[in-house]
C-alpha cells in the first residue's frame, strides 16, 4: 500500500522530513552506547560505596588510643600485678585463682575496679581492697622493671597531631597508676587529653571515655572519631560510642578474630601502621 504525501508538501520537503526522522530514531548502536554509559555510572556508584568504608583524612578529627597493649608495652605486667594483688588481698586462691586469671585476661581493657567487683561477687569492700592491691603492685612492677612504649608509639602520636587530629589516651587503670605510666614514659603533654574511667563515668566496654574525649577536644561528631585498641573491650567501646572507624592492633591481649568479631573495621599489627591506614602518611 502506497501512502500519499500530505497535501501541500513538496517532494523535496518530504525527503527532508524522512532524513530528519532517520536521524532522530535511536539506532541499535546508540542504544548499546547508552546502556554501556548507564552501566559505567552504576559501577562508579558501587566504587563510591566501597570507598566510603575507608576513613577520609579530611573527616578525622579525633583519634582515641588505648594505653597498655596498644601504645604501652604490657609484657604480662597486668597479670603479674593481679597475681600479687590476689595473694596480698586474698580475693582468689587455689582453683579460684586460675579462673580469676582467665577472667582478668578476657576482660583486658576494662575498668579494673569493675573487674574486681565481679571477682568478689559484688562485695564492694573486698573489690576496693583488691583493686588497691592491684594498683600498688602494678606501680611497684613499673618502678622496679621500667616500662616501654610500643615501638614508635610516641612518634605516631606526634604525627597524628601534626596532621591536624586531636589524640586522646585512655586506660582502664586508676588515675594514679595512669599518671605513674606517664611519668615513667615522660609522656605528659604528649596527647591532647588522657582519661581513666574515673574521669568519664564508666570504663570499657561503655562509650564514656571516647565520648568524653570527643567533648573535651571539641570534635564535631562521633563519626569523625577513630578508636584504636588491642582488646575486645576497646572495640566494643568504640562501636558503642558510634566511632566512624574502629581499629584493632595485635600488639596486646587479643587476636585478630576476637577483635574483628567485636567490631573492628580494620586490624593492624601495631600502632606504627596507623597513620598509613588512616591516609595520613604515604608509604
Amino acid at each position: 500500500m502506497t501512502t500519499n504525501p500530505p497535501v501541500g508538501i513538496s517532494d523535496d520537503e518530504l525527503a527532508e522530513l524522512d532524513e530528519l526522522a532517520e536521524l532522530t530514531e535511536p539506532s541499535e548502536t546508540g542504544a548499546r552506547e547508552f546502556e554501556v554509559d548507564a552501566l559505567d555510572e552504576q559501577l562508579d556508584d558501587l566504587d563510591d560505596l566501597e570507598e566510603s568504608d575507608d576513613p577520609d583524612e579530611g573527616d578525622i578529627e579525633l583519634i582515641v588510643l588505648d594505653m597498655a597493649g596498644t601504645t604501652v608495652a604490657d609484657d604480662g605486667v597486668v597479670e603479674r600485678a593481679f597475681a600479687l594483688a590476689a595473694e596480698r588481698s586474698g580475693i582468689a586462691s587455689g582453683d579460684a585463682f586460675e579462673s580469676a586469671v582467665r577472667y582478668v585476661r578476657d576482660t583486658m581493657g576494662q575498668s579494673k575496679i569493675a573487674v574486681f567487683r565481679v571477682l568478689t561477687d559484688g562485695d564492694e569492700d573486698a573489690a576496693q581492697r583488691g583493686n588497691a592491691a592491684f594498683e600498688t603492685a602494678y606501680a611497684e612492677l613499673v618502678a622496679s622493671e621500667g616500662v616501654a612504649e610500643i615501638a614508635g608509639a610516641a612518634d605516631v602520636i606526634r604525627e597524628l597531631r601534626g596532621a591536624g587530629a586531636s589524640v586522646a589516651l585512655t586506660t582502664g587503670f586508676a588515675p594514679a597508676t595512669r599518671d605513674a605510666l606517664l611519668d615513667a614514659l615522660d609522656w605528659h603533654g604528649l596527647a591532647d587529653v588522657v582519661l581513666s574511667p574515673a574521669d568519664a563515668g564508666r570504663g570499657r566496654p561503655y562509650p564514656d571515655m571516647p565520648l568524653t574525649a570527643l567533648l573535651r577536644t571539641g570534635a564535631s561528631a562521633v563519626d569523625a572519631m577513630v578508636v584504636v585498641g588491642d582488646t575486645v573491650s576497646d572495640m566494643e567501646s568504640g562501636v558503642n560510642a558510634g566511632a566512624g572507624f574502629v581499629v584493632g592492633v595485635l600488639s596486646g591481649a587479643h587476636d585478630r578474630d576476637a577483635l574483628t568479631l567485636a567490631g573492628a573495621d580494620a586490624v593492624i599489627d601495631s600502632i606504627a601502621e596507623l597513620p598509613a591506614l588512616l591516609g595520613l602518611r604515604s608509604e
